[in-house]
């Protein structure tokens, strides 16, 4: 076991250092995007900065199997470079064998990892949405989703108006069991229509057999009245429905389950939430896979002189790899492959071949 703590205490290592460059790193190009977006308002360095350490935790998670495979590849070349692999084989030692027990931490460590880092992700996106639209001065989300359907805000001359619906289509613009609540900033409830069915158009709701009961009368209910069609002015768009159940990076792990049945539940599509969830879930798993190809990429004798031919197949492999999920996780959320096929694919074929590299190189 003395060799296999020997390697995690030096690939943690690796790892912080390279972790810590690529904060760095993203910090100041984020800061230096912020500036660039907030142009022209009245935004001090503070809030620039804490807009930036707000979306470094998410560009931190993104490129985490990347740091993971660099701090790989730092410590396979230094072993190398220093004849430390020749000596472990000569103690009968290969590197199938040595990479058993550090294999399995760092896959519990990637579990621990996925779980730490999505809620705070997911808290820091939210808080970050929130700060530029106050600091846009612009209206938060419209529309929230619960077990019993969806609710959506709109705002008149006159004052708010509540919309909640049973269901409605994955598009929005059609809404099913649907009850309008008009808020006045000065006489609270104002009118409450129920409708089978509201249809969202340019500029306006369509809205069919209605029930208006208007809470200005002394008895709202027996002066009600039925209307087959009514028009009824916003200013919400099929985009800004959409959108607000697009920000799936802010819904922590552990909520995206119930998430997803409720969003289906309501009539939305829920694909790109379901192929979040499994990205998510394999991400562990493609860790464990880019951690040993970079060492059965990196690992070789230094007599063989290739030492930065092997730097160089290891990070184009790395970002080839990094590409691949994304690709798939897009191939996935638009419904052209499986969800399982395309979340779960890649990280096991990036095992199986890190095994098979490794085992064809080993000598003896």
């Amino acid at each position: 076991m003395t060799l296999e703590r020997y390697l995690l205490r030096r690939l943690a290592t690796s790892f912080l250092m390279v972790s810590g460059v690529f904060l760095g790193m993203l910090l100041l190009l984020d800061m230096v995007e912020q500036m660039r977006r907030l142009a022209g308002l009245e935004v001090g360095f503070a809030q620039i900065l804490k807009l930036a350490a707000l979306n470094l935790p998410e560009g931190f998670y993104e490129i985490a199997p990347l740091v993971l495979m660099l701090a790989a590849m730092w410590v396979a070349l230094g072993w190398s470079r220093s004849s430390e692999f020749v000596v472990i084989r000569a103690t009968g030692r290969s590197v199938p064998r040595l990479m058993l027990v550090p294999a399995l931490v760092v896959l519990v460590a990637s579990i621990g990892f996925v779980f730490v880092m999505n809620p705070l992700v997911a808290s820091a996106a939210r808080e970050s949405s929130r700060l530029m639209a106050q600091i846009r001065d612009l209206p938060t989300s419209a529309v929230a989703l619960t077990q019993g359907g969806l609710w959506l805000r709109q705002a008149d001359a006159l004052g708010q108006t509540v919309i909640f619906a049973a269901n409605a289509e994955d598009t929005g613009t059609l809404l099913r069991d649907v009850t309008f609540l008009v808020f006045h900033e000065e006489d609270g409830v104002a009118l409450r229509l129920q409708a089978a069915e509201a249809a969202l158009r340019p500029g306006g709701w369509e809205l069919r057999d209605v029930k208006r009961w208007d809470f200005s009368q002394i008895n709202p209910e027996q002066t009600a009245d039925f209307l087959p069609f009514l028009a009824v002015a916003t200013d919400l768009t099929p985009e800004q429905i959409r959108d607000s159940f697009a920000q799936v990076r802010a819904i922590p792990l552990m909520q995206l389950p119930g998430f997803i049945a409720a969003l289906e539940r309501a009539g939305f599509a829920a694909l790109e939430h379901r192929m979040r969830l499994n990205m998510e879930l394999a991400l562990p798993l493609m860790l464990l896979g880019l951690l040993m190809l970079a060492f059965a990429l990196s690992i070789h004798h230094m007599r063989a002189g290739v030492a930065g031919t092997r730097a160089l197949i290891t990070i184009l492999a790395g970002f080839a790899l990094f590409f691949l999920r994304n690709f798939a996780q897009i191939l996935g959320e638009s419904g052209q492959i499986p969800v399982v096929l395309a979340a779960w694919g890649l990280p096991v074929a990036t095992v199986l071949l890190a095994v098979g590299v490794m085992l064809n190189l080993e000598e003896g």
